[in-house]
């Protein structure tokens, strides 16, 4: 570790500024904690700023919390824990304005069964978070005769009224982002990545792989401005996809599609028919030990109900869970952002209650990886949401110490197992 003050190695003999130095790794680690947290919620205000909407709070933000990490401006840990939970809110703020600006474009999330087969015919598969990118491919294509199909966090736009009103958006083919090289191989069509969460691709599939947007991958061709024509060439020389049944995947429990049926959801809790509810979801990741996620929700009473977001729930969407009253147990909420709807939610849940959140059934087993995941997180925190566990393995950037402030504080714990997870959660 670098000390700033004496231009030494802080650990070194020769730093004489021995109380600096002995802080610097817990303000690196929050300042890496602030720019993980800043560059998830950069994703999202530039999606929302696509569709129209921004926030001047939320930009003045982002350039006060960049300037604080800059070389030697502050130095008092303090601050730093505020700036970082000041994060959260104006993440929150940020997936608000997103949350808006889809439902504006595309309407309210209604609950969908996804096809997981495919069509005879040419096809464009399309991987990300970009729905306006979707919505752009969708206008560009039909009449083509050209089928398209959402993959990993693109799942979640089949519900959105807008899309539904395109009938060549056929069905959603693989899972989620670590899968791609596998998936994308298999896919004989052309390819279409959005956002982040985009992998090098295989040179079997490299020609046909086309970026939109801030995604750029060595050898893909980049579509500027959104003119999918060259993708839509590319489709179509390309040998077409031949029928095959698959299964289903259901989608859309956007926020107004469950307090729809709140009044229902708060019978069951009273009548003893729901116990608890957990949120089961967050960042995948391709590391060993994220298949804990599966056998969590697998070892979840019939009594309970699971909700769930972002491509961890590909871990589990495939289970058949069944009903309680004729309610899904697992209802999948959307994209990572979406966790807005989750947490409108629990506050809905806490006002039908008279309880706090925290006096909620309600447990959230996350699943971390990247930037948007640390944005949530922040987010939850926040909101003073406590007892939350991640996993599958601690964030590298974040230190012993404030590693222990967060315990402390919020009561964040790590997974272990399954089995004693749910014992401790269900008692």
């Amino acid at each position: 570790m670098f000390c700033y003050q004496c231009e030494q190695t802080a650990k070194g003999t020769g730093c004489t500024t021995i109380g600096v130095c002995e802080k610097t790794e817990d303000i690196q680690s929050l300042q890496d904690t602030l720019l993980f947290g800043l560059k998830g919620m950069a994703a999202y205000v530039h999606h929302a700023r696509e569709l129209g909407a921004s926030d001047d709070e939320v930009d003045a933000f982002i350039s006060e919390a960049l300037f604080t990490t800059a070389t030697n401006v502050n130095l008092d840990a303090n601050r730093y824990v505020g700036l970082v939970l000041k994060c959260g809110e104006m993440n929150l703020r940020t997936m608000e304005m997103l949350n808006g600006a889809h439902t504006s474009h595309f309407g309210n999330p209604t609950p969908t069964e996804v096809s997981t087969g495919t069509r005879a015919g040419p096809g464009i598969l399309i991987t990300g978070h970009d729905l306006l990118d979707l919505h752009e491919l969708l206008k560009q294509t039909e009449g083509t005769g050209i089928n398209v199909y959402t993959h990993g966090e693109m799942l979640p736009a089949h519900a959105y009224p807008e899309f539904k009103k395109f009938s060549h958006l056929v069905a959603n083919f693989g899972g989620a982002w670590q899968k791609q090289k596998e998936e994308f191989a298999r896919f004989p069509g052309a390819i279409l990545a959005t956002t982040n969460c985009a992998l090098l691709p295989k040179e079997s599939y490299k020609d046909r792989l086309f970026t939109s947007g801030m995604a750029g991958i060595p050898g893909a061709t980049h579509i500027e401005g959104r003119n999918f024509q060259p993708l839509i060439d590319k489709a179509r020389s390309l040998p077409p996809l031949t029928e095959e049944s698959g299964g289903s995947l259901t989608t859309g429990f956007h926020y107004t599609a469950i307090l729809g049926v709140a009044d229902k959801v708060v019978n069951l809790v009273k009548t003893g028919k729901i116990r608890h509810f957990f949120l089961v979801g967050g960042c995948d990741g391709a590391r060993p030990g994220r298949n804990y996620y599966t056998e969590f929700v697998e070892k979840l009473p019939q009594d309970t109900l699971v909700l769930t977001l972002a491509c961890g729930k590909y871990r589990f969407n495939n289970l058949d869970l069944g009903t309680i009253d004729g309610l899904p147990r697992l209802l999948d909420i959307g994209q990572c952002n979406d966790a807005y709807s989750a947490i409108q939610v629990a506050l809905a849940l806490a006002k039908a209650f008279d309880v706090g959140v925290n006096e909620l059934p309600l447990s959230m087993v996350l699943s971390w990886y990247e930037q948007k995941a640390v944005a949530i997180l922040l987010t939850l925190l926040h909101l003073g949401i406590k007892d939350i566990r991640i996993g599958p393995s601690p964030p590298a950037f974040i230190s012993a110490n404030v590693f222990k402030i967060l315990q402390d504080t919020f009561g964040l714990k790590m997974i272990t197992t399954p089995e004693q997870d749910v014992a401790a959660i269900l008692g």
